[in-house]
């Protein structure tokens, strides 16, 4: 293979993935059979084989038992707006994680006490073993699942405060800013750091992905007086929303 040639089955998945882009292999169509890739490229079973897969792992084709496989629907990205904690209190975990006016939904949550690992407990600034409340949301809009989160939260910040549990409680549903407010920890510095990884088997399975598929993963933390208070990982599916972010001028 000379320099800059690409192998035989990435120029195949190219050929069938401009197909299924400019509209020549439309939604719902079978992909050519493997015999069919094999005949019309002039390529061999492995090469058509790997062509396909490539194509499943990108999220454009999905096998379907016993019928072939199939080009996927491709969503229309939407836009999740993220603007940083809002301070003026009343806002729903859902509105907290999205802050476009507009957005309605629905989530439901889950909070357990448990140790901290190594990752988490860095962010933390804690050390590994130490309690922490983990809460898990699922966040729906028109009743499908648009985002899944995990936050955490010391335990030495929050233990044995009404704001212990952030579901439940006087403030239980409120902003961490709101909530850490209410126990005298002032939060007045917030971080975000978005990245891209295949989803977790469990992830796709909740957000309706197929295997390989790509999810973005916001990293949240925040800060009192350089503490770190509450830290969460949000995610959300690649192939169906941008990431748009509302900074103030300073």
């Amino acid at each position: 293979m000379t320099f800059g040639e690409q192998p035989a089955y990435l120029r195949v998945a190219g050929d069938l993935r401009k197909k299924i882009v400019d509209g020549s292999l439309p939604p719902h169509t079978r992909l050519p059979s493997q015999a069919r890739i094999r005949e019309e490229y002039g390529v061999s079973d492995t090469v058509a084989l790997e062509a396909r897969k490539v194509l499943m792992a990108e999220g454009l084709v999905e096998g379907r038992s016993g019928s072939g496989t199939y080009v996927r629907e491709r969503p229309v990205p939407r836009r999740l707006a993220r603007s940083g904690y809002r301070p003026d209190g009343g806002a729903t975990p859902f509105r907290q994680e999205q802050a476009d006016g507009e957005a309605r939904g629905t989530w439901e949550s889950r909070s357990e006490q448990i140790a901290a690992g190594g990752a988490v407990a860095e962010r933390l600034g804690i050390e590994p073993g130490e309690r922490v409340m983990c809460t898990r949301y699922v966040f729906r809009e028109a009743g499908e699942v648009m985002m899944l989160s995990t936050s955490w939260e010391p335990l030495e910040v929050t233990g044995r405060t009404p704001v212990m549990l952030p579901e439940e409680g006087p403030l239980g549903g409120m902003g961490v800013a709101e909530r850490m407010a209410a126990i005298d920890v002032i939060v007045d510095n917030v971080t975000e750091e978005v990245g891209a990884r295949p989803g977790l088997a469990e992830e796709l399975q909740a957000l309706g992905g197929v295997p390989g598929h790509v999810v973005l993963v916001i990293q949240r933390t925040f800060y009192a007086s350089g503490r770190p208070v509450e830290t969460a990982d949000v995610v959300v599916p690649a192939d169906r929303y941008r990431i748009a972010y509302h900074l103030p001028v300073k």
